[in-house]
């Protein structure tokens, strides 16, 4: 059957206003394959030519739009920074941590069978590094919660943010990353830069995968994933 013909797989989106949401939002321009609905604590532009939904509400409530809307597939981009939340250990942790096992609880409750969750390279649950310390606890307990199939992205430096958005050390690792890049081989290339739009389109295509598993993806993995999109001329109508 033509993929055309098919019916769209619907895909929540959570972390709609951030970086790699964005792109999400973007990539699904246009698709006739893919029905995105995005879940937000508040209002954000859609992209132009966006045919999609938005829903605005407190997170505690998101668990009834996934269960309005029943989605297949679920991409987690949901991250702050630690200036963005006021150099606060607690504020920081309620959102990488807290909120994004509190969606994933409630979407599986709610009946999603896959889920796309952005998280970092050099993710360990026994880092001394905050960041990646707590990334790793989230990888941890999102593999308890026994989605069908349950993608981890590990970008590297991400390419595309805003520089007012950056830190000062992160600044100046996006001015480098051209010739860091090059200076990074064997289990260093986990860690060069890549853009978002690149992880935006490998999210949506993971989440079109039905084979079931755990799959973690460096970004190797992901520029091999990005490939694997069909391209929007295939299914427009």
């Amino acid at each position: 059957m033509d993929c055309a013909m098919s019916d769209p797989l619907r895909i929540a989106l959570v972390g709609a206003t951030g970086l790699i949401g964005s792109e999400v939002m973007k990539l699904a321009v246009g698709r006739a394959d893919v029905r995105l609905v995005a879940v937000a604590r508040r209002e954000s532009p859609l992209p132009q030519g966006a045919r999609m939904e938005m829903f605005v509400s407190e997170p505690g409530k998101w668990g009834e739009v996934f269960e309005a809307v029943r989605p297949v597939a679920l991409i987690c981009a949901l991250g702050t920074t630690w200036r963005k939340a006021g150099r606060d250990e607690e504020a920081f942790r309620a959102v990488d941590h807290d909120l994004v096992l509190d969606t994933a609880r409630a979407a599986k409750a709610a009946g999603v069978e896959r889920l796309v969750a952005v998280s970092s390279t050099g993710a360990d649950a026994m880092s001394t590094n905050r960041y990646l310390r707590t990334k790793g606890e989230v990888e941890r307990e999102l593999g308890k919660l026994r989605f069908r199939r349950l993608d981890i992205l590990r970008p590297g430096l991400l390419k595309g943010q805003r520089v007012a958005d950056l830190r000062p050390i992160e600044r100046l690792g996006s001015w480098l990353s051209p010739l860091a890049d090059l200076a990074m081989q064997g289990r260093y290339r986990q860690y060069r830069s890549i853009r978002a739009e690149v992880v935006a389109r490998a999210a949506i295509a993971l989440a079109m995968r039905k084979a079931g598993g755990r799959f973690v993806h460096d970004n190797d993995a992901l520029l091999r994933a990005a490939a694997t999109l069909p391209e929007l001329s295939s299914f427009t109508l």
